[in-house]
C-alpha cells in the first residue's frame, strides 16, 4: 500500500479501479487545518490527466508497472518506433504517450517503456544524455555575474538554458527530467 504522504513523481497506484501515474505533487500545510497532498495525476490506460486533493494519510494499492528497455529507432510522421531489446521486435508508439519524453534523445538510444497490463502508457528517457550544442550565442564579455545563461540549441532541436562559456560544437550533460544544463561533456 502507498499513501498520499508517500507520492512522488513517476509513482503508480491504483484508484478507484483505474492506474495513476502521479506528473505532479505538493505537499501543502496551511497555517489552519490539517495538511494535504496536491497532485496532478495521469490516467496510465486513457491518458487523461486530473488535479486531485489527498489526505496524507490516504491509502492506495501500488500498481505494477513493467518498464522494459528498448531502443528509439526513428520518428516516421507522428510515430516514433522502438526495439525490443531481446525480441528485436519494432512497435509504434503514439506522440499521446511519448508526450516530451524524447526531447533530449537521438536515434538508437535505450529508453524505458512503461506498461501495465500490456498498455503503453509512457517512455522514460535515460536520466542523463550528452549532447552536442549546434547553435549558441558567443558570450558578451565583461558580462560575469553569477548564473548568466543564454539560450543553446542542442542537435535533438531542444532549447536549454547554458553558462554564457558555452559555445557551438561543445558536448554537455543534461538532465532529462528537468531539462537543465548540468557540465560540460
Amino acid at each position: 500500500m502507498i499513501t498520499a504522504g508517500d507520492f512522488r513523481n513517476g509513482i503508480t497506484f491504483e484508484m478507484e479501479g483505474n492506474v495513476y501515474r502521479v506528473i505532479e505533487f505538493q505537499h501543502v500545510k496551511p497555517g489552519k487545518g490539517a495538511a494535504f497532498v496536491r497532485t496532478k495525476i495521469k490516467n496510465a490506460i486513457t491518458g487523461g490527466v486530473v488535479e486531485r486533493t489527498f489526505s496524507p494519510t490516504d491509502k492506495f494499492p501500488a500498481a505494477y508497472v513493467e518498464r522494459r528497455d528498448m531502443q528509439y529507432l526513428y520518428k516516421d510522421g507522428d510515430l516514433c518506433y522502438f526495439m525490443d531489446m531481446e525480441t528485436f521486435e519494432q512497435m509504434p508508439i503514439g506522440p499521446d504517450v511519448i508526450g516530451d519524453a524524447l526531447k533530449f534523445i537521438k536515434e538508437n538510444e535505450i529508453c524505458k517503456i512503461l506498461s501495465y497490463k500490456g498498455n503503453i502508457f509512457g517512455v522514460e528517457p535515460p536520466f542523463f544524455v550528452e549532447l552536442q550544442i549546434i547553435k549558441a550565442d558567443p558570450g558578451v564579455a565583461g558580462n560575469t555575474a553569477t548564473n548568466v545563461t543564454k539560450l543553446a540549441t542542442v542537435e535533438t532541436g531542444a532549447e536549454i538554458r547554458v553558462p554564457l562559456f558555452i559555445n557551438e560544437g561543445e558536448m554537455v550533460r543534461i538532465d532529462t527530467r528537468t531539462g537543465e544544463y548540468m557540465e560540460r561533456a
